[in-house]
């Protein structure tokens, strides 16, 4: 396997993307992610390729974690010129084929989101600008093959057993398998080394968004994973503590939401977003809010919020 990493600016910086069965007739040639559409970052996974005695025509199948642009941004592209297989699952199937219905129910939920959150016009302005200007980052359409939990797909010497792992995004998914005596997966941005997956903002697609990825995080201890490759930076020795720290991050911030509405409350989850991460910029104005309506909203669930017309107080 190569550990390939590519040049991301716009979100968490640098990209991990896997080659696997490059040169070796009894595996198929395999990308795990692909990095997000630019013309440098296409021209660095060429090269890196290259290195590695591939192309984009030998691919013959792409896995892909999730449907964000800096994971699924060159899919459509690569499959333009290897005709490769570009597996997702069924979850994110619609928002990587670039369906129109799809992605226009998603944009008229953000919306209706933002409001709900509270954002004030002039930073729902911001945002809408960065999308607009980022909207290259998608790449072009792609032909996808939807999976579904369970699944297994052929990685030559093993399988890789699909694993849904909701949260950050409606259709993430691990790719796990057993390898000289190894338990491993390919875990997208499930589970990070270092940051925190955001949970709210990065696919409001997902209902009790934190829920879900608490969920997931447990299903990823479940796992008892050797070593995890993740969507960003480098392996995770630890798997099963880096998800359990996750979770212990997540029961602080929740106390910290608390406190937030206890002190001010009602509030909007702007003004808790505010007084937990403070100004933000770029994709930051939807992670914020979306992070902090993920933690209202899973109070509110628990009995210990409420959600009044003026905002969200205790219960």
């Amino acid at each position: 396997m190569h550990h390939l990493q590519l040049t991301n600016a716009a979100f968490e910086g640098r990209n991990s993307i896997y080659l696997l069965g490059a040169g070796d007739d009894a595996a198929p040639t395999t990308l795990v992610d692909t990095g997000i559409a630019t013309p440098s970052v296409e021209a660095e996974l060429r090269a890196a390729l290259e290195d590695c005695g591939a192309s984009f025509a030998a691919v013959d199948q792409i896995l892909l974690t999730h449907w964000h642009h800096d994971h699924a941004g060159l899919a459509g592209r690569i499959q333009a010129e290897s005709d490769a297989t570009v597996h997702v699952h069924e979850a994110d199937a619609p928002i990587v084929a670039q369906d129109p219905d799809a992605v226009a129910s998603m944009e008229a939920r953000q919306a209706d989101y933002l409001d709900e959150w509270g954002m004030p016009a002039d930073k729902q302005a911001e945002l809408e600008d960065f999308l607009q200007t980022h909207d290259d980052l998608q790449g072009e359409t792609a032909d996808v093959t939807p999976l579904t939990d369970g699944d297994t797909v052929d990685l030559g010497y093993f399988e890789a057993e699909v694993v849904h792992l909701p949260g950050h995004a409606a259709g993430l998914a691990a790719y796990a398998f057993e390898y000289d005596g190894r338990r491993e997966a390919f875990v997208g941005d499930a589970v990070l080394p270092k940051y925190t997956p955001n949970v709210g903002g990065a696919d409001v697609r997902v209902d009790r968004p934190l829920q879900q990825y608490l969920d997931s995080l447990r299903r990823v201890e479940s796992l008892a994973l050797d070593r995890a490759w993740p969507g960003h930076r480098g392996p995770i020795f630890a798997p099963t503590e880096r998800a359990r720290d996750i979770a212990a991050h997540h029961d602080e911030r929740t106390d910290r939401v608390v406190d937030v509405v206890r002190k001010r409350g009602p509030v909007s989850a702007w003004e808790v977003s505010a007084a937990l991460f403070g100004d933000l910029r770029n994709i930051h104005v939807l992670h914020g809010p979306g992070e902090a309506f993920a933690h209202l909203d899973h109070l509110v669930h628990e009995g210990v919020l409420e959600a009044t017309d003026d905002g969200y107080t205790l219960a």
